[in-house]
Formats: C-alpha cells, structure tokens, sequence
C-alpha cells in the first residue's frame, strides 16, 4: 500500500470508496531505472569547465552541475569556467571566468555548513551564467523507509545532511515544506490508527496535530505565503477540498460534488487551487477560486489519467503531473501560455510525484519499480534525468521542495 502512486488522498484507501481508488491507483511494475537517461541527443548546453579546490568540493560541484541540464561538463573548449575553493569553515569562495579571460564572478558565499555554501556558491554560478536562478541549494523533505516504516527525512538536494524528522512506526505521507522553512505538515496514522494531519516543529522536532476531524485527514499544502492550507477531509462523508487559515483553524469546505477529490495546490499567487477530481469518470485535473466556486477542467487532453499536481512558482503558466503513459506512469507539463500538455519524462520504472524546483525548468520526482523508489531530478526542457545518491533512509519517495534562500 505504500507504494503506490496516491491519488492523493488517503481517504481513497481508508474510506468505502476503497475499490474505486484502487482502480486510479498505478501498479507497479518490475523494472530498474538506469542512472542517466537522455530523451534528446540535442541538449542545447553549455560547455563548462568545473574544478574545486578540495575533492570534496570537486566531487559535490560536478555532482551539481552534472544535474543541471543547461549545462555539459568537458575539460577542453567550454564557455566557462567554474572554480571552488574552501575559504572559511562555512564560506566557500566562486569564481566564474569566460574561457581563460577575466573572471566575470568572484565572491565568498556563507552557508550553514560547508556542503551548504558549496551550493549556494553553485548557484551564484549559475545566475551569472544564464541569468536564471539556481535550485542547488534546495531543501527536500520526503519520506524514507530505512527502519521499514516510511517516516519523514529531511536533507539538501543531493540527500546530503538527512535527518529522519519522525519516528511514528507508522504510515506517513506526504511532507510539505513551510514557506518559512520551520515547518512540515505530514499525514499519519501516528496516536489513532486513523489518518491526521501533523505540524512538526524542525527547531525543536515537537510534533503538534493540525488538523484532526471525523474520518481522514489528508493532502495539507500551504499556500505560498504560508496563511493558509489546502487539504482533503472527509468527515462530511465525501473527500472534499478544505481551506484553513495557517494554524489548522477556520476550516471551510471548497468543494461540493459526488466526486473523490485530492491532490490541492495552490497557484503561486495564491488565489487559486489545482487539485485532482474523477468528476469525469477518471482523475483528470480541476482549477477553482482558492475562496472556492466554480471549478473547471483543465485541457490537458493527454491522458485518462491526470493527477498528483505541482503549480511552478517560477514559471506560473507550468503544471507538471503524473499521467498514465502506455501500461505505467510518466511526468507531463500544461503550459497554461499554450495550452498544450507533453509528457517529459521517458523512465524505463514509473515517473510520479513531481516536485517544481527554483528555475522552472528542472523538477524532483520518484523513480519507482517493484520493490524500488528512489529521487531524481528532471530536466523537462529536454528530459535529461539525473538520479540522486542513496540517502542512507532505505527506499525514498515524495519529496517536497523548499526553494533555496
């Protein structure tokens, strides 16, 4: 059960509507995931050349720019040069030269650990060269089953610095990111053996229920500015869309259909909420007023399976979703400016659960087959796909991003 591709609330599991969530949930299937796959030969990179002072800082730079497609990593005729060096005991200083001219950066970067300035120096580097900003330095909380108990991990990007945040020895799901960084919500059947939705503290680790009414309790994501929360309740007897104010107080119901809702999003203004309905006899995506009213379809015409979306904060007219792709499950992106849906992912396992990152560009999401998860990063410009190191928490999966800062 834990390893499926949720339709995401877990009312759809719990609850009388169990056969039907079954028949949207993804099987898995018995494949292995290579560590680089490339959907086109054209990248359209840049050449860089990158080198740290340390082999540490060698090693984690080109891990970091290995996963960047805009860029090629090669020793001999590149564009620039990237270089790293240790300068302090959380300051690593960057220097980024066209060719072998004049350096066009140079400055120190404070992080909190040397692992963490090495990135955000990585990501100055690549604001000076493309002048989009960097996603190196994020944050993922996800969840991990190294106790054989999925429990909410958090660590950077490159699952370096992991801490496991829960140890509930129960099912957890889906950990959200605070937009202040101080905070988690995650749903558990932690204290009741019925699902609710918990706030853990990341400074003091103190775990505090958020939301715990009749029935499930799912699917809690922030708003972007962190005043409110959209999530799944099912107390009134179907899953429904609920908002409530950042604390889990004032609780309104958004949604009134016969349908299962999950999966809510918020737009990155805020004033509007994407979330999954099989109102259309599958689970198809929906937009409504975050205040709630009328909410209509999105025109993805890509599949008869559409769920699991994720509003980029960075680029507004991007959606990526999970969507069912011949007999398993890819990444697609709806470019709202077009109208147009493409699938962007091509993993041999099945692709779920995307999570945007900082450009707009590159996304985190699960790789997973038989007995397997694991985190990657995606490319969807030209589908390069990167699979992050082991974490050391077993099998991984559901990774939220917290932007860097």
């Amino acid at each position: 059960m834990r390893n499926f591709c949720r339709f995401k609330s877990l009312a759809l599991i719990l609850v009388a509507g169990l056969a039907a969530a079954a028949s949207m949930a993804p099987q898995v299937r018995a494949q292995g995931a290579p560590r680089e796959v490339i959907i086109t030969a054209d990248l359209k990179n840049t050449p860089v050349l990158v080198t740290g002072a340390t082999p540490e800082l060698n090693t984690l730079a080109n891990q970091a720019f290995a996963a960047h497609g805009a860029f090629r990593r090669q020793a001999q005729g590149y564009t620039f040069k990237v270089n790293f060096a240790q300068v302090g005991a959380n300051q690593v200083q960057v220097t980024v030269a066209r060719g072998q001219g004049t350096p066009v950066l140079n400055q120190v970067v404070s992080g909190n650990s040397s692992r963490n300035a090495l990135l955000r120096a990585a990501d100055l580097a690549v604001r000076t060269m493309t002048g989009k900003p960097g996603f190196f330095a994020s944050r993922l909380a996800f969840i991990g089953e190294r106790t054989g108990k999925p429990e909410v991990y958090v660590g950077d990007l490159f699952l370096g610095e992991v801490r496991q945040i829960t140890n509930d020895r129960a099912l957890a799901i889906t950990p959200r990111w605070a937009p202040d960084g101080q905070r988690l919500l995650y749903t558990s059947f932690f204290r009741t053996g019925f699902t609710e939705i918990f706030q853990l503290d990341l400074g003091s680790l103190q775990r505090s229920t958020f939301v715990s009414f009749k029935g499930t309790n799912s699917g809690a994501r922030f708003s972007p500015n962190g005043q409110n929360v959209a999530m799944v309740l099912t107390g009134e007897g179907n899953p429904e869309i609920y908002v409530s104010n950042g604390q889990g107080r004032q609780v309104t119901r958004k949604t009134r259909t016969t349908a299962v809702e999950a999966s809510p999003c918020f737009s990155p203004d805020g004033s509007q909420i994407i979330f999954t309905s099989d109102a259309a006899g599958g689970p198809q995506l929906y937009i409504m007023p975050a205040a709630g009213g009328q909410a209509r379809r999105l025109p993805t015409r890509i599949s008869g399976y559409c769920a699991e979306p994720d509003w980029s904060k960075a680029d507004p007219t991007k959606i990526a979703f999970t969507v069912r792709s011949g007999r398993g499950f890819q990444i697609a992106v709806h470019d709202m400016s077009s109208g147009v849906a493409k699938v962007v992912s091509k993993q041999p396992a099945d692709a779920i659960e995307p999570s945007w990152l900082a450009d707009g560009r590159h996304l985190v999401f699960t790789s997973r087959s038989a007995g397997a998860s694991s985190l990657w990063i995606l490319d969807t410009e030209n589908g390069k796909a990167t699979q992050l190191s082991s974490s050391g928490a077993g099998k991984v999966s559901q990774a939220s991003v917290l932007d860097p800062r």
